[in-house]
């Protein structure tokens, strides 16, 4: 896509040095735009300025024309924009860090898909508390970041103020990046956070061998369940039936590039789960348990997500309590 009539490219600061975060460098200065990538680890930024990310990124080529710093003030100086791909738990710390540094009105898009542990806070009541002259903006959808550093084709939606999205669609957009605009901020953050726990039960499905038919019907349910609580925040259905809700469900409950789906499939096989990668599913599924309660929404997935992750239950104790919840017609609420 070319760029919107009448406007140059920006300049956009990513922060957060990992796969997505260094995925999305990539993809911005596809987009027509300079770029800086901000990671706390000096010795990844080294090698990413050699022109790769080994750690995240093994084998995939990195632009030199991306600026790579271990510099907060020095990725933010002079940006029009901010991309925030730090993790969902340590994105309050990294803001705190960050917010005498970000210049005023540059909006601020949040690429991190979780719900605060500590609060309960989307990410996107995070950022209007700490940066109220910023606007913000969330991008989500199914996209495993090996697919948009390789330039794959991938579909995602920015969700934030109707025009703002509109703009940050239309400038984010390339060749092999679709960008979808949404004025639905909630209903994609909802999606985006819950979608990792259900990748969780999925993966333990598959790994404790219970079968293709279970894994489908606990995807299928667990939908249900992102539907009630994505309601109850105030999610429309249609945000929660599109790229940021079923479509990004439906990736990763499936794939073991998913690294919840990882977790998941490593929990049920019985495997220990020390080392591996970081799944936000992991903190996700508790506080949206403890939310889910509190509101009086029924969730029997993701309560006994959180309760296997939590060591209370086993993934056995878990299926026979699902299987044997009285009956019901498939539509009540």
């Amino acid at each position: 896509m070319s760029e919107p009539a009448g406007k140059s490219g920006w300049r956009v600061a990513v922060l957060g040095g990992g796969a997505w975060g260094t995925a999305l460098a990539l993809a911005m200065l596809r987009a027509g735009h300079d770029v800086a990538l901000w990671a706390r680890d000096e010795a990844m930024v080294a090698a990413i300025r050699r022109g790769e990310n080994p750690r995240y990124l093994p084998g995939i080529a990195i632009d030199p024309g991306i600026e790579a710093t271990h510099e907060l003030q020095a990725a933010l100086a002079g940006a029009d924009c901010v991309l925030a791909v730090t993790p969902a738990q340590s994105l309050r710390a990294v803001l705190s860090e960050a917010r005498d540094h970000v210049p005023k009105g540059a909006p601020l898009v949040l690429c991190a898909k979780g719900i605060e542990r500590e609060t309960g806070a989307l990410l996107s009541t995070i950022v209007e508390e700490m940066l109220p002259a910023n606007p913000v903006a969330v991008l989500s959808g199914p996209s495993f970041a090996t697919d948009v550093a390789r330039g794959l084709p991938t579909a995602v939606v920015v969700a934030g103020d109707e025009a703002l999205a509109a703009d940050l669609a239309a400038r984010f957009s390339a060749l092999n990046l679709r960008c979808y605009s949404s004025d639905d901020v909630v209903g994609v953050e909802i999606g985006g956070a819950l979608k990792n726990v259900f990748a969780i039960a999925a993966g333990a499905v598959t790994g404790a061998g219970l079968g293709a038919s279970a894994q489908a019907a606990m995807v299928t349910r667990g939908f249900v369940e992102l539907r009630r609580i994505g309601a109850a925040f105030g999610a429309r259905p249609e945000t929660l039936m599109g790229l940021s809700g079923l479509g990004d469900l439906l990736l990763t409950c499936s794939s073991t590039q998913s690294r919840n789906f990882a977790y998941g499939l490593a929990l049920g096989q019985g495997k220990p789960l020390a080392g591996l990668p970081l799944a936000e599913g992991v903190p996700t599924a508790a506080i949206a348990a403890r939310l889910a309660s509190e509101r009086g929404i029924d969730a029997p997935i993701i309560t006994a997500t959180a309760a296997i992750l939590d060591g209370a239950l086993t993934i056995g104790q878990a299926v026979t309590a699902l299987m044997t919840r009285p009956l019901k017609t498939e539509t009540d609420s």
